[in-house]
């Protein structure tokens, strides 16, 4: 398990740069249209700060999967959560991005509650990959339906104004659904061959939406917001999974378990502050 945690330190950091140069790469495409998706595709793979962001994406993916692998996906997906503060300094530092006192202050406050999260979880080892096939599906549908539901949100007028939060909420809903399979693929051992096929494909195709959803996110929005927005998202949503899908336990304390629900307050919290003034608005309608 150490060596996956390991892993995840590495994915976090490789995710976060990734993340930087596709922002940037976003900027000097056409706008992505997932009614053209090929074009879309062609535009972003022109960008050379995309296309170098995207070969630094596939890395992590692979060290990501390494990692699931080897720990329990809430130790994974905390440990990448805690590496969202490397974005705030990665951004400033290296890019020149303007990081607003409020969103570091959002990204310290999520990092604290996912790590919160974790060290109040019962001592366990060993990759956690076993699953129940009920759990996985009614996770899986239910992050489904409010994908979708986030989706038809972001078609009304009404919200037209808050595309760019909605559309990093779906990203980061996308990335958890297909990180969930990913994990449950990794325990699958002994599943006919004509079950894997389905999953993977579903899970590429999953994972090829999400990529699109963030790059339209990434467009419009700024950088900080955008991907810690889409991290928030994807990190929490995985760790429940973890929890309720491949049984990583929680405190069996009064008081460990008060720590956790203050700990998921926490990650809430931050979701609504990492927004830049300009659009704490939007955050606050998703919420709604």
């Amino acid at each position: 398990m150490e060596i996956g945690i390991g892993l995840a330190v590495a994915a976090a950091l490789l995710t976060n740069l990734a993340s930087l140069f596709k922002h940037r790469g976003c900027h000097r495409a056409d706008p992505v249209s997932l009614r053209n998706p090929l074009r879309s595709a062609r535009d972003l793979a022109g960008s050379p700060w995309f296309a170098a962001g995207w070969g630094l994406a596939a890395v992590a993916w692979l060290v990501h999967i390494a990692a699931l692998s080897l720990a329990p996906i809430s130790i994974v997906q905390a440990v990448l959560a805690g590496g969202a503060v490397t974005l705030a300094v990665m951004a400033q530092r290296i890019f020149g991005d303007p990081v607003e006192r409020r969103q570091w202050f959002a990204l310290l406050l999520g990092g604290a509650g996912l790590a919160l999260l974790v060290l109040t979880v019962p001592h366990f080892s060993g990759s956690h990959s076993g699953f129940a096939a009920g759990a996985i599906l009614g996770f899986e549908g239910g992050l489904a339906l409010l994908a979708a539901g986030l989706v038809l949100g972001h078609r009304s007028e009404r919200l037209a104004d808050h595309s760019n939060v909605l559309l990093a909420a779906i990203a980061g809903i996308l990335f958890a659904l297909a990180g969930v399979a990913i994990k449950g693929l990794t325990g699958a051992g002994g599943v006919s061959v004509a079950v894997l096929a389905p999953w993977i494909l579903l899970t590429v195709l999953v994972g090829a939406l999400a990529q699109y959803a963030a790059a339209a996110a990434l467009q419009r929005g700024g950088a900080i917001e955008t991907i810690g927005l889409i991290g928030l998202v994807a990190n929490a949503a995985q760790i429940i999974g973890g929890v309720l899908v491949f049984g990583d336990p929680l405190s069996t304390h009064p008081l460990g378990l008060a720590l956790q629900a203050t700990a998921f307050a926490m990650v809430c919290g931050s979701a609504l502050l990492i927004p830049s003034r300009r659009s704490a608005a939007a955050a606050l309608a998703v919420a709604a």
